[in-house]
């Protein structure tokens, strides 16, 4: 099941955490879907500058197109996957895709790895995401404290449920600060341009982490405005 955390919606939905509706065809505006274990979330690159997203369950696709989410069934299809209501339809076949977005047909939609890497954060309900290299790290946080690093190319793994942290609006710096099973993380978010020459990418944050004394620096985003 797909949990929502509904903000305007066409649907007659109360503004609370919902967790075992899957609204069946049902297109809502400004709405975030926290993607299950089992979803697949993927970010495409369409002919015409065209890009969504789409997280895919099973038997349930939701495409996030221009500030809507749109909910669709899985649908017969000779080959690939795919999902319909109405005029919506999301069909997928290995790293391609193809979207009718009301009514109109965008083809030769690739993955975007990259951009799909983030999204995939965002629905998985991380508020911020940070990235760092050699050795290589991974930095999400959600619930305003809760934090989560992947260190060393992902062979080892931390998670601090409980983080102080200290917000100093003048400086725009953030500060995070968690201990737990023997080991120590300090976090420091700065609002200033970070580039990150290996990956040719340019971000809103500056990001240190100190992890058991060893500090690192990195780059990293908001995920939720």
């Amino acid at each position: 099941m797909a949990t929502f955390v509904p903000y305007k919606s066409f649907c007659a939905i109360s503004l609370i955490v919902v967790s075992v509706f899957y609204l069946s065809g049902c297109v809502q505006r400004d709405t975030r879907v926290l993607s299950t274990a089992e979803a697949t979330n993927l970010a495409y690159d369409c002919e015409h500058g065209f890009r969504f997203v789409a997280s895919v369950e099973p038997d349930h696709a939701w495409l996030f197109i221009s500030g809507e989410t749109i909910s669709l069934p899985r649908a017969v299809s000779a080959s690939g996957a795919k999902f319909n209501h109405g005029a919506n339809t999301y069909w997928s076949s290995k790293e391609e895709a193809l979207v009718e977005y009301q009514g109109k047909a965008y083809k030769q939609c690739k993955i975007n790895r990259k951009r799909s890497i983030w999204e995939d954060a965002k629905l998985k309900g991380y508020e911020f995401r940070g990235v760092g290299n050699e050795p290589g790290w991974v930095l999400t946080i959600r619930n305003s404290n809760e934090l989560n690093l992947r260190y060393a190319y992902g062979q080892e793994s931390y998670h601090f449920s409980s983080a102080q942290k200290v917000v100093d609006k003048r400086s725009g710096i953030t500060e995070y600060m968690a201990s737990s099973a023997g080991h120590t993380l300090k976090v420091k978010l700065e609002g200033k341009t970070c580039n990150d020459s290996m990956a040719d990418e340019t971000y809103s944050v500056r990001v240190d982490i100190t992890l058991d004394g060893v500090t690192h620096n990195g780059c990293g985003r908001a995920l939720r405005g």
